[in-house]
C-alpha cells in the first residue's frame, strides 16, 4: 500500500497585499503545489491537497482530521499573518505527523529578520549592520547611507523596490513611515551591499549538503538600485523582471565557491536547519560574504531557485522532491538540537 501525503497550503482568497499590489505572491503557491503533487504521484504516493483556509482555529481542525502519513508543507501563512506559518507548523508536529521542510522554531525566527541577524552576528557569521526603527525612533538612526529599508517579518520581496534604497535622511523617512504603515512587524533598516548575489540552497542531510550555488545577475537601465524587488519576482512586464535573471551555476574562484558554500552550510545549522532552505548572500567590497536573508522552505516550483540548483546538480525534479520527503522521515541531523527561538 503507498504512503498517503497531504499538501498542505495556503487557500487562496481576497489578500490584503491586493492594497500595495503584491497580491501574486499569494497566489504563486498554487504553481508548487501543482508540481509537488505530481512528482509524488510519480513517486508512487497517494496524494490529497488540503488548502488550509483561516482562521487558525479552522486550520488545526482540518489538520487533526487529516488521515494520512506525511504532511508535504507548502503552508506559507496566512495573509497579514505571516507568523502563522510557524505556528502551523508547530500544529502539525503537535498532532504527531511528520512533515517536510524546516522546525517551527526555524521559520519563527527567519521571519523576524533582526533576531535572525541577532543570531548569526553571535555566531560570527557576517550580515550587513541593521537597525529596528519606526517614525518616532528615527532620530536614532546611526548607520552609514546607502541603506535598505525592508519589513522585518514578510518574505517574497513583499515591500521591496527601488525606493527601498534610501541615500539620505528625508528618503529613510519617508520609507519607513510607508513600510510602517503598510506592514505589520517593524521596519528593518540595513546597510545595503552593492556586490555580487549569490543564494544556495541547502539540504538538511546529516553533513548538511549545499547544492550548486546561484548567481542573480543585473542588467537594470542607469540609476537602478540592483535589487530583488517584489516587481523582479513577480511582475514579467517591469524592467525590474527584465533585468533580473538567475545564474546557474556561476562563475566564480574555487576561493568564492567554498566561502559561499560554507556560509550557507554555517547559516543554515546556526539556526537550527531541518529539511531545506534557501541562503542568500552579498559580497562586500571587501570580498566577504555576507549573509543577507535565510529562506526556511523555499519556493520549490518547477524552474526557479531550489529546483533549479537541484537540477544543475544532476537531480530531477521527481528525485528533488523525493529527496525532500526522504529529510522528512529520517532523524534530525546533529545540530537541529541547537535551534534558537
Amino acid at each position: 500500500m503507498s504512503r498517503r501525503v497531504a499538501i498542505v497550503y495556503n487557500e487562496p482568497y481576497h489578500s490584503h497585499y491586493d492594497a500595495v499590489g503584491e497580491e501574486k505572491a499569494v497566489l504563486g503557491v498554487l504553481e508548487a503545489v501543482a508540481a509537488v503533487h505530481q512528482a509524488l504521484l510519480e513517486l508512487d504516493y497517494s496524494v490529497i491537497r488540503m488548502p488550509l483556509p483561516p482562521p487558525l482555529e479552522r486550520a488545526a481542525k482540518i489538520l487533526r482530521d487529516l488521515d494520512t502519513d506525511i504532511v508535504f508543507n507548502l503552508f506559507e501563512g496566512f495573509d497579514g499573518y505571516p507568523e502563522t506559518e510557524a505556528i502551523v507548523t508547530e500544529i502539525i508536529s503537535a498532532i504527531g505527523l511528520p512533515s517536510t521542510g524546516c522546525p517551527s522554531s526555524m521559520l519563527r525566527l527567519a521571519l523576524n529578520k533582526a533576531k535572525m541577524k541577532a543570531v548569526l552576528k553571535s555566531a560570527l557569521i557576517p550580515t550587513p549592520d541593521f537597525q529596528l526603527l519606526n517614525p518616532e525612533t528615527l532620530p536614532l538612526f546611526h548607520l552609514d547611507y546607502p541603506c535598505i529599508v525592508k519589513p522585518c517579518c514578510e518574505d517574497a520581496s513583499h515591500g521591496m523596490s527601488a525606493d527601498s534604497i534610501v541615500n539620505n535622511f528625508s528618503a529613510l523617512e519617508r520609507q519607513v513611515r510607508f513600510i510602517d504603515n503598510t506592514y505589520r512587524g517593524g521596519v528593518l533598516v540595513e546597510k545595503f551591499i552593492d556586490g555580487r548575489e549569490f543564494s544556495a540552497t541547502v539540504l538538511g542531510d546529516s553533513g548538511g549538503t549545499v547544492l550548486p550555488i546561484s548567481e542573480i545577475a543585473y542588467s537594470l537601465p542607469p540609476g537602478m538600485p540592483r535589487l530583488l524587488t517584489f516587481a523582479a519576482k513577480w511582475e514579467p512586464s517591469s524592467p525590474y523582471f527584465q533585468g533580473t535573471s538567475p545564474v546557474c551555476p556561476v562563475d566564480i574562484g574555487d576561493k568564492e565557491r567554498e566561502d559561499i558554500s560554507k556560509t550557507a552550510l554555517a547559516a543554515f545549522k546556526v539556526l537550527g536547519g531541518v529539511g531545506y532552505a534557501r541562503v542568500d548572500m552579498r559580497l562586500d567590497a571587501e570580498g566577504q560574504v555576507n549573509v543577507i536573508e535565510v529562506n526556511p522552505n523555499p519556493d520549490i516550483s518547477p524552474g526557479y531557485g531550489a529546483s533549479r540548483q537541484a537540477e544543475v546538480a544532476g537531480i530531477t525534479y521527481p528525485k528533488f522532491i523525493g529527496k525532500i520527503m526522504q529529510l522528512a522521515l529520517e532523524k534530525q541531523p546533529p545540530w537541529a538540537s541547537a535551534s534558537v527561538s
